[in-house]
């Protein structure tokens, strides 16, 4: 089963993606993850995001590994554990910059898709395109949002929690910009599927979603099993 997790960012995408996928034994793939694992490359590289040649070999030649557990997934960039280095605004940033390079996109969505299929029981990928791009023919989409001032106070909240320097304020237009830049970019923006099941977490707790989506990823496994039957 390959299970597409698709919305903006701070809706919940990632922690509800590895609640799915250890609930199921399905390999969680955090896509976000590897585009942050090039920015942080780009960046230790000193090269300007401007250079799209340059950027786009950097992501080529970078060797990005997710390795552990849903929970505890950890990822290593040429072989360094980057987990908590990626996590920080600036990286954010730039994998926001770097994920609307085409070729950055390309090099990275062919990566996702052989993991995605080499998957023994399958995945769950999360980002901002698996459903429209990268598994377009997955067996459930799900499209995960929310209000800008509620992911914004949960990023806040998460970064206060981690001992990150910031405000809600810093906090709530990094969040736009980062939604502006998603649904603007030329190469694979930020949409919903047609088929995608919409889910607005602004008024829930994400117990509630998952409960939510796991009861749609039951019923997709009984008619998986009435119609092998």
């Amino acid at each position: 089963m390959i299970i597409a997790i698709d919305g903006p960012s701070g809706a919940g995408k990632s922690t509800l993606g590895k609640m799915l996928a250890k609930s199921q034994n399905l390999l969680y793939l955090d896509t976000g993850a590897m585009y942050r694992a090039v920015g942080l490359a780009v960046l230790d590289a000193n090269v300007s995001f401007e250079d799209k040649a340059r950027v786009a070999e950097i992501a080529e030649n970078a060797r990005i590994e997710l390795v552990g557990e849903p929970e505890n997934l950890q990822v290593f960039l040429d072989g360094t554990d980057v987990s908590a280095e990626i996590r920080n605004t600036q990286v954010g940033q730039a994998a926001s910059i770097v994920s609307t390079i085409s070729e950055v996109r390309r090099i990275l969505v062919e990566h996702q898709r052989a993991i995605g299929e080499t998957a023994k029981n399958g995945a769950v990928l999360d980002g901002r395109d698996i459903g429209s791009v990268v598994f377009t023919s997955a067996d459930l989409k799900f499209f995960v949002t929310a209000k800008p001032e509620a992911r914004a106070r949960r990023r806040y909240e998460e970064d206060l929690e981690k001992g990150r320097s910031t405000s809600y304020e810093q906090t709530f237009a990094e969040i736009n910009e980062r939604d502006e830049r998603d649904v603007s970019r030329a190469d694979s923006p930020l949409l919903i599927a047609e088929d995608a099941v919409v889910i607005d977490t602004s008024e829930m707790d994400l117990t509630e979603v998952f409960e939510q989506m796991m009861q749609i990823v039951q019923e997709k496994g009984a008619k998986a099993t009435v119609n092998l039957t």
